[in-house]
Formats: C-alpha cells, structure tokens, sequence
C-alpha cells in the first residue's frame, strides 16, 4: 500500500480546489523591500502604505507623483546599483517580504533568486511564475480587509469583485471593528463560551451599537455595547426551516445564506450537496439525517427530537431542505414540535425543484389559451384506488408537476389515462433539475413506463405534463421513445 505522501504526488490535480492558500502576513514593525523605480513600484509602495510595514526602496523613484509620495510616507531609498547577479544583493533575511518590480524579467528573476537564498517569500510583479505569494485585490475598512485573490490568472476581475465588495461595505465597518475589539477581553471575561458568547456579538454588529456607529456617534455607540454586555437575556435558540433549492448552490437565496452564515448547528438531507452545506460557518456543527427513498438514516420523530434539543440548548439551526420546506418536505411535522416545545422557527422559502425543472426545458408552466392553472403533487398520490382531486384538472389543461421516483412512472400514466388524459399528452422529463448533471427528457404520458427501466436515472425525477410542455425548448432534450425503441431492438 502507497502512503499518503506518494499518493498526493500522483494525484492529479483538481480544478476546483486553490492552488495558493490565502493569508495574511503579519507586517506591523517589520521590513518590506521593494526593488524597482517606474510605475509597478510605485503600485506597490501605495499597497503596502496602507499596512503598518516598514518600506525600503531598492530604487531612485522616477515621476514626481512617486517621488512626493515617498517623502510624505517616509519611505527609506536605498540605491540599487546591482548589476543582476543574485550573489550581488544586500542582506534580505531581515525582510518579512521581497517585492521584485523592476519591469525587467532577468533583473526580478535575480532578485526572486536573492530572496530565496534568505528564505524571504517574494512576488514578481506581472510574473507569476516566480511568486512565492501574490497580492490581491484589497477592500480596506481597517481593522478589517478583505483580500480577493485570482492566483495571477485575472487581476482585472479580481478589480471589479473589490469595486463590488467595496461599494457593499459601509465605511463605519472599520471603526465598529475597532469598538469591537475594545469589548473582547470583557466578554471573554464575562459570557461563557459558546452560543451566550456568539450572541453577544451577533447583536453587537446588527442593532443599535451598529447603528450609532454609522451615525458617529461613538459615545452612544459604547453605552449601547456596555448594556448589552451587562444583560442578561440569557441566549434563545432559534430553528429556520431552510429550503435549499434543487441543487445548484447559486440558487440558494440570499436569506438561506444568511441563516447558514449564523448557524451554530446545520441539519441537512441527503439531497443537499455539500458545497450548499459548506456556505455555512466553518466552525457550524454539520449533522445529516440522510433522508432518501428507502434509505431514512434518522426517523422523522428522531429529526423532530433532534431539533427541539438543539433549540432548548440555545442554538441557532438551521434545517436545511432541498427544494422548499413547504413543498413535499414533511416541514409540518417539525413546525408542530417546534411550536409544542416553545422553540421560535422561521421559514426560509426555496427553490423548488418543479420551477428548476421548468426553467431548463424553459417551459412556461401556465401559458395563456393552453395552461392557466398549476397543479404539485407526488406520483404516490396515484397509488390508491382513489384518483386524487386535481387528476380532473390535468383532465382540464392543467400543468402537473409531479415529483416523482421513476419506480412510479408506470403507476401515474396508468392512472392518468383511467381519468381521462390523453395518451398523447406531452411530458418533460428532468433528472437532477439545475444541476451541471442535469438530464432532460421528452415524450408523452404512453411514453412515461419506460423511465421504470432506466437504471441509468440515479438522481432525483421531476416529471411536467400537459399540453404546455409543447412550448418548451426541446433542442438539448432527448426523446423518451428513442431509448424504448433501443431497448425493444
């Protein structure tokens, strides 16, 4: 068996993961170098000015924009007169960092070369080959950064997040962090670890500590933070029922995100991916509950404790649901134990998976003259002897989605057509609704049986019928009837 170390050799790379791990060096009293005269120095030396680094210039600065500015930062000159050779430079290991901003590529390769041999991490500007570590794109509301990285492939785009992020931000950010790390020590002192302690600060950064500090009014800012600090509310747990969409994480809402980002505890499906499971707080405790066809890792009653206790203990969970918790999610039973507990819930609507299938057939689900009504229901509901109410309307014209498992196919054509629906009514099929695996199918309800046979359909089945599906896009879809006539070849 190869150890760990060989196998990380042979791994292939995987695109979706960084190459460069994001860090912040601690530059406060420490000594920066940057080697270069023209304008990629200058960028640089306005960079790290906004830093509490110590500044040396390997370089006679050139411009009088540059020449003033290092005067006004007190940046000391040191005259670089070395021909190239790296053996040349001056002592570097005193230096925390070594910018090489020469605009020339042999002279910053012998400057890397330099740093390296004192094991000084450095950057080359425009050369990312040579980096050791690259500079981002900064928001700054000091104490706070934000720093957006694109590993050199894109500093422009890396320009425009930060212009994005920075008009978000307001800029009372970097003063309430300041009031807040004044407040630390006497909250350590004062709150016990844990979800007291988060709340505290929680209703720090969002009420009236916040606000006062916008308006600049820091004397009010502190007596809000000092009463905050001595209340004793003691801390209330809270549920929200989160719907996580169909799938595709860009699809969760804002106030999903929200509510992941405070979580102390998330409570997901099987259905749920995990890049939606880890927009949540890192430090978020992550508990599934695995419910899939056939396979309930915890029963609903389990789900339900579950929740009441992690509530009664102070908590903020979040349950998270793919599609909408209201649609087909069993959300009732757990808003009835939450309510019979004393425990405060809220609804977080989602996507649910019938609006994603549409929307990738792009399929108007009521059409004028064709559709004008829209039924949900599950293919279950046509096991019985019993046609449900609403197989009149489809009868009538209306969309049906049905949330279905292909092992029901068979069973809801067979019971449409009982009530009357014509054999030729179109269907649209989609596996995996919104995701990038997604699958789309077309036919007709004859044609629906034969989704019972393919075992290639493993994610979950949306089926759209009626006589608005005609207006869909069937340009990427695939006709359920080709793979019958395969088969029966």
């Amino acid at each position: 068996m190869r150890d760990n170390a060989a196998m990380s050799k042979t791994a292939p790379a995987r695109q979706d993961r960084l190459a460069a791990f994001p860090a912040f060096f601690k530059v406060a009293g420490r000594d920066v170098a940057i080697f270069g005269d023209g304008d990629e120095a200058f960028a640089k030396a306005r960079l790290l000015a906004s830093t509490q680094a110590r500044i040396t210039l390997f370089g006679e600065p050139q411009g009088e924009a540059f020449r003033r500015f290092v005067a006004a930062e007190r940046i000391a000159i040191v005259a670089d007169t070395v021909a190239g050779r790296s053996d040349e430079f001056p002592p570097l290991s005193h230096f925390a960092l070594v910018f090489a901003a020469t605009g020339d590529a042999a002279r910053d390769r012998a400057i890397v070369e330099a740093a390296r041999a004192a094991k000084v991490p450095v950057n080359a500007v425009d050369q990312p080959d040579l980096c050791d570590f690259y500079t981002p794109a900064i928001v700054n509301r000091a104490p706070v950064a934000i720093a957006i990285g694109t590993e050199g492939a894109g500093p422009v785009l890396a320009q425009i997040i930060r212009a994005r992020i920075d008009a978000m931000l307001p800029p009372s950010l970097g003063a309430l962090a300041r009031l807040a790390a004044s407040y630390r020590h006497a909250a350590e002192r004062l709150l016990p670890r844990g979800a007291a302690r988060r709340d505290f600060w929680r209703r720090f950064f969002s009420g009236d500590v916040a606000d006062n500090v916008a308006a600049g009014n820091l004397s009010a800012a502190r007596r809000a933070a000092t009463r905050l600090l001595r209340a004793d509310a003691g801390v209330q747990g809270k549920v929200w029922l989160v719907g996580a969409g169909p799938g595709a994480a860009d699809l969760l809402t804002l106030r999903a995100q929200r509510a992941l980002m405070e979580a102390d505890a998330i409570v997901f499906d099987a259905l749920v991916p995990a890049e939606t499971v880890d927009m949540g707080r890192r430090d978020a405790e992550r508990i599934p509950v695995g419910k899939r066809k056939g396979c309930h890792s915890k029963s609903q009653a389990e789900i339900d404790a579950l929740l009441v206790a992690l509530g009664r203990a102070g908590k903020r969970v979040v349950r998270l649901k793919s599609g909408d918790p209201l649609v087909f999610g069993r959300a009732a039973e757990e808003m009835a134990a939450l309510r019979e507990a004393g425990v405060a819930y809220e609804i977080v609507p989602g996507v649910t998976s019938a609006f994603a299938a549409a929307a990738d057939f792009e399929l108007p689900l009521t059409l004028r003259g064709v559709a004008s009504s829209l039924v949900f229901t599950t293919g279950h509901d046509l096991k019985g002897d019993t046609l449900p109410d609403w197989a009149g309307l489809a009868v009538a014209g209306a969309t049906v989605a049905v949330y279905m498992g292909r092992s029901v196919a068979a069973g809801v054509a067979a019971r449409l057509i009982k009530a009357g629906l014509s054999p030729d009514t179109m269907v649209a099929v989609v596996e995996n609704a919104s995701r990038a695996g997604r699958r789309l199918l077309h036919g007709t309800v004859a044609d629906l049986p034969g989704l019972e046979t393919r075992d290639d359909l493993t994610g979950p089945v949306m089926a759209i019928i009626g006589d608005a599906v005609a207006a869909a896009n069937l340009a990427n879809s695939t006709p359920l009837a080709a793979r019958c006539a395969v088969e029966a070849a």
